[in-house]
């Protein structure tokens, strides 16, 4: 359990790489075109990989329960939001508020075992985990709030000088 704990960590760190680089690119290219590429390429290098590392499987994608087929759409919501957040808020805003909609919504998964999910009671120690992660938003939000004057200022020198 240890060794999925510390790859989901690093997960975690290489969405938080993706959105500053997505979100840079974003602000140059557009959101939309900025998501598509990182659609695109994840869909070559996923195909390679199934291609070359995956075992086949009796069921076939479009065998499987149409609903499970819409986690893509939740996906592309998640890609696009964040490309257009980054560069307003900034990594740490943007990660945090997504991380605290994850708990949020997988707990709720959790106590009403949704999705095929088994059911996991919510507890205190749940709860609080989830509280945390909300301090951590505000404390990030109110750390956003001091340094906005100086981002705002910074960005109407940028665009002064591209005029």
């Amino acid at each position: 359990m240890f060794a999925i704990v510390i790859l989901a960590i690093a997960s975690g760190m290489a969405l938080s790489a993706q959105a500053a680089i997505n979100g840079q690119l974003g602000a140059k290219v557009g959101v939309i075109e900025s998501s598509l590429l990182t659609f695109a390429m994840g869909t070559v290098i996923t195909g390679l990989l199934i291609f070359f590392f995956e075992p086949s499987y009796d069921v076939t994608l479009l065998s499987v329960p149409k609903w499970q087929l819409t986690g893509a759409l939740f996906g592309i919501v998640y890609m696009v939001v964040m490309v257009a957040a980054v560069p307003r808020v900034g990594v740490a805003m943007a990660s945090i508020s997504t991380i605290l909609g994850q708990m949020i919504m997988s707990l709720v998964i959790d106590t009403q075992g949704w999705l095929g999910n088994a059911q996991i009671e919510l507890n205190y120690w749940r709860l609080a985990a989830m509280l945390c992660i909300a301090g951590a938003l505000v404390c990030i939000y109110f750390a956003n709030r001091q340094k906005a004057p100086v981002i705002e200022n910074e960005l109407k020198q940028e665009l002064s000088n591209v005029s």
